[in-house]
């Protein structure tokens, strides 16, 4: 039987070692963390991740040729292709910080592989975080310089799942990558990888490349999709002040065939764990080639990403007689998406900030975000969210407790509220009964709605001053510009 490993039990390794778990019934799959309270939870009935789908395909597997184990050494010292799926965070201090990707948690990875792997195995050692280009090259030396006789070859299979569709999207991919040498060794172990996925994947879906040119592919992507958004929210700034509509607007725009309509909704701004930090990485990468044009390029997306949210917050501020000094804000969405409960770069936290640095008291919405990750990630320092929780400071202000608030119910939100702030478009959302949250609230009562899921001409009907992203504004706001 063949044996796969992955290190790293979290969104990216638990999901796809399950479904490949499922597809290949003939393979052992094991995922190995440090995390005791993480295996703990991937084998029990509640999962420490919330994703569509997933808990009927762990339960399908876990226990016939799935497992999740504590005793990484042991797994991974048997298996026969090792996936690396660790957190590659921002660096915070020293060399590229701010932008360069920290690679302590994958040489460490690669160390061990190398202390733990026997010599009559020859081991494939796929990277599958994200990587700045050219780190097979410096997994592969270590590798070598602590091989013990073994031989390795590295491969990069880069992720491209959906957060909110992740199980779909692994059952039915766009393309499976996989990188590797072009050697004859390289093209077996490309081989290998491209095997297992061939269970279920269509053989046109599954393509061969070099190394760098996969390794590069994963950046290059999330760079193309949040470059779309931010343009699309660019667009949403020039819409409000012209009286142009951005979702008839970006309908347009997205029926060229050459442009397409996906990732063409504006929004308060992208988050997850993967947009900023990857694109962060590409600038930095471009500024060690010498390609300074090309870094400033792709900061921009960032720097149009901040003025959304920044953009966002003033407008709430200014509409409310430019103070929200001991206002209730009811938010409705913590998460950075619908579907998920992964709060990573949510925009939900920098536009919390705003509010409370501006005195607000802030009553917060969530159906998957619990309130330790609410506080968790409101004290937390920008990119600190990717590093284990026990290096994870919890410098928080001293009145944090008290001005905010998670409760489990969006009537109890707006409850005596000042504002509604939308920032997840999270279906109930566009359902929800806003008569009678209107009637729980003072007046005048403002909806923000950084996600357009509801109808600002029925909700001003019932009275609300609503502003929606990208959308022609009412008398009020148009009294009461925002200051950018």
């Amino acid at each position: 039987m063949v044996k796969i490993c992955c290190i790293g039990a979290g969104y990216v390794g638990g999901p796809t070692m399950a479904v490949i778990a499922l597809k290949c019934p003939e393979i052992e799959v094991v995922v190995v963390d440090i995390s005791e309270p993480r295996i703990s939870g991937w084998n029990s009935d509640r999962l420490p991740i919330y994703e569509p789908g997933l808990d009927d395909v762990v339960k399908q597997c876990r226990g016939r040729n799935l497992f999740f184990s504590t005793e990484v050494h042991r797994h991974v010292g048997e298996a026969d292709i090792v996936f690396v799926s660790v957190n590659t965070p921002t660096k915070t201090c020293g060399l590229g910080a701010g932008k360069a990707a920290d690679l302590t948690y994958w040489e460490s990875a690669a160390r061990m592989i190398a202390d733990v792997s026997r010599s009559d195995k020859n081991k494939i050692v796929v990277e599958k975080s994200t990587v700045p280009v050219k780190t097979a090259e410096a997994i592969e030396k270590i590798l070598t310089h602590n091989s013990r006789g073994v031989k390795y070859q590295i491969l990069s299979n880069p992720e491209f799942l959906a957060e909110g569709t992740a199980v779909k999207d692994l059952f039915s991919p766009d393309r499976v990558l996989i990188g590797g040498r072009e050697t004859p060794e390289g093209r077996e172990a490309v081989s290998a990888l491209r095997n297992v996925y061939a269970h279920w994947v269509p053989e046109d879906r599954i393509i061969a490349t070099n190394l760098w040119s996969a390794e590069l592919s994963k950046l290059a992507a999330n760079a193309f999709l949040a470059q779309r958004i931010s343009s699309v929210n660019a667009v949403s700034a020039l819409c409000e002040a012209t009286g142009a509509d951005v979702t008839e607007v970006a309908h347009s725009v997205g029926r060229d065939a050459r442009i397409g309509p996906r990732f063409l909704t504006a929004s308060v701004g992208f988050g997850g764990s993967c947009f900023q930090k990857d694109i962060l990485n590409l600038v930095y990468i471009c500024e060690c080639y010498g390609l300074p044009e090309v870094a400033g390029y792709w900061r921009e997306v960032i720097r149009i990403n901040d003025y959304q949210k920044s953009r966002f917050v003033n407008r709430v501020v200014s509409s409310m007689f430019n103070t929200v000094a001991a206002k209730k804000i009811a938010v409705l969405g913590f998460a950075f998406k619908k579907d998920t409960g992964d709060t990573r770069e949510t925009p939900a936290i920098d536009v919390c900030r705003g509010l409370l640095r501006d005195k607000a008291v802030v009553s917060i919405y969530d159906p998957q975000v619990t309130e330790e990750q609410v506080h968790r990630d409101l004290a937390m320092k920008q990119f600190d969210w990717d590093h284990p929780r026990h290096l994870q400071p919890l410098i928080s202000p001293s009145d944090l407790a008290n001005r905010v608030a998670v409760v489990h119910d969006a009537y109890e939100a707006a409850r005596e509220a000042h504002a509604v702030c939308i920032l997840t478009e999270w279906d109930e959302f566009r359902n929800l009964d806003y008569q009678r949250m209107f009637d729980a609230m003072h007046k005048p009562a403002f909806v923000f709605d950084g996600r357009n899921v509801v109808d600002p001409a029925k909700l001003r009907e019932i009275g609300f001053v609503v502003y929606a992203i990208g959308k022609p504004l009412d008398n009020w706001l148009k009294d009461m510009p925002a200051v950018a």
